[in-house]
């Protein structure tokens, strides 16, 4: 009896560890492609686009996970690519290569001839000659000093928190901080080995400046907001995704299936998309409905990349369609270092992957300041900031409007806002690991902190505070 027990127990714990054993293997086949393919495009975007050393990128943008020293990257400065695997033996190889002006671009499956052979023709940046035009257009500053009321003590004081590392625990790696009060900036700094003109990545800022896409379409009468949209895949008599608009996919309330998590979840929808997807909208587009639209509010950047891939279905020519972002926004405004990223296919990643420099962010958030008017042209159409700030009825408090978050919802009072000490009509453009565009109307502010914080909470809301009460006649 007991040699038939101990036999049931031995036989158990096989079971047991050959079940653990099978989701291991399991789990690492799906983890281990997606922290290489993040190596491999982080190290090639900070490389290439950037221009900053791998070194650094190595310690601040993949620091926050001990794994990345387990994947190992070789970067090719001729052929301007990145090929990491699995401690370089080339098990689980992912590779990203760098193709002007559309940045790195993961191969995701797709062969690297043929995204090569794109040869991307898009019109140089403008303006040409950015130093010998005034601020906003250009980079050429006022020389007469700032209004005297303005204390820039305070204003120091502050910066001054942000940059500096007190906690070595929780390291904010501020790289690039900009506020501009009354179309003028007051404060500018720049961390190690970033300058003016640095292009940095804005993780989820994109799907604001997705929103102002959006929005020169629907002025141009190409699109409708509150119509069904095409997406190819939902076509099929009787699907009820062929319901959804623009409106709600903006808005994140379509109803789609979707897991947005990032370093706590790896293998999730939002990490498989951006790292092993060639299509990222088809993607997107192929989850089922969790509920019916408009009904629950949930985060998902695979919302935006259906977008990304409406935008490109409407404008048919991928010429064109890699054009249309610097013809008719970045170069109106003067955002001459904008390089959005593609996926396989050739489709803009907008959700995640701009890259520009914190003065040409600081551009984007002036045209939402003023209403979509830059230098007396309307790039956005009237009353698309409006539209772009009203509360998303189903979202927590309606802190989200359509691909920009709220300060003040559908509740104005201090206390329930998402910053109580800011003011009820800011508005953001924010992004994964602290990026943000903060915009407020009635303060004439826009601030733009750029960084690589791994803790969400890295002192925005004291920070614009302090600048306020600087600023305050």
């Amino acid at each position: 009896m007991k040699i038939f027990s101990k036999r049931r127990v031995v036989l158990g714990l096989i079971v047991i560890l050959v079940l653990i054993a099978a989701v291991t293997v399991r789990y690492a086949d799906q983890q281990i492609p997606i922290g290489c393919a993040f190596k491999a495009k982080t190290l090639c975007a900070a490389v290439f686009v950037s221009g900053r050393d791998p070194e650094s990128t190595e310690r601040e943008d993949l620091g926050f996970n001990p794994l990345f020293k387990f994947f190992k990257a070789k970067i090719d400065n001729t052929e301007k690519s990145v090929i990491c695997s699995l401690l370089g033996t080339g098990l689980y190889r992912k590779k990203a290569i760098y193709i002007d002006p559309l940045g790195s671009i993961l191969l995701s499956g797709i062969s690297e001839e043929t995204i090569r052979a794109w040869k991307p023709a898009i019109h140089p940046p403008e303006p040409a000659n950015p130093e010998a035009l005034p601020w906003p257009q250009g980079d050429r500053m006022p020389e007469d000093p700032l209004p005297a009321h303005i204390d820039l003590a305070v204003i120091n004081e502050a910066v001054e928190k942000v940059f500096t590392e007190s906690d070595p625990e929780k390291k904010l790696y501020t790289r690039a901080l900009i506020v501009a009060h009354n179309g003028r900036i007051i404060v500018e700094r720049y961390g190690q080995g970033i300058t003016k003109d640095t292009p940095l990545l804005s993780w989820s800022m994109a799907k604001s400046v997705t929103n102002a896409l959006i929005g020169i379409l629907v002025k141009q009468g190409k699109l409708a907001l509150k119509e069904p949209t095409d997406v190819p895949e939902w076509q099929k008599e009787g699907d009820p995704r062929r319901a959804i608009t623009l409106d709600q996919l903006l808005r994140m309330s379509s109803g789609l299936k979707w897991a947005e998590a990032y370093e706590e979840s790896p293998v999730s929808d939002v990490n498989v998309m951006l790292l092993l997807k060639p299509d990222m909208g088809a993607y997107a587009a192929s989850m089922s409905l969790a509920t019916q639209p408009d009904m629950v509010w949930y985060y998902s950047s695979g919302t935006t990349n259906i977008i990304s891939r409406l935008i490109r279905d409407i404008i048919r020519s991928r010429k064109a369609y890699w054009a249309f972002p610097r013809r008719e926004l970045f170069n109106k405004i003067g955002m001459r270092s904008a390089v959005w990223e593609t996926d396989a296919t050739g489709t803009f990643i907008g959700s995640s992957y701009l890259y520009a420099t914190a003065r040409d962010y600081a551009r984007f958030g002036l045209l939402y300041l003023n209403d979509g008017v830059w230098l007396g042209e309307r790039i956005l159409p009237e009353g698309w900031v409006a539209y772009s700030t009203t509360p998303t009825p189903a979202a927590p408090q309606g802190r989200y409007g359509a691909h920009f978050w709220l300060n003040g919802g559908q509740d104005s009072t201090p206390a329930n806002r998402m910053f109580p000490q800011l003011p009820g009509d800011m508005f953001f453009a924010r992004g994964y690991q602290g990026q943000t565009i903060a915009v407020s109307p009635s303060r004439n502010m826009v601030v733009v902190r750029l960084g690589m914080t791994y803790d969400e909470n890295w002192g925005l809301e004291a920070f614009i505070k302090s600048i306020l009460e600087a600023v305050a006649e």
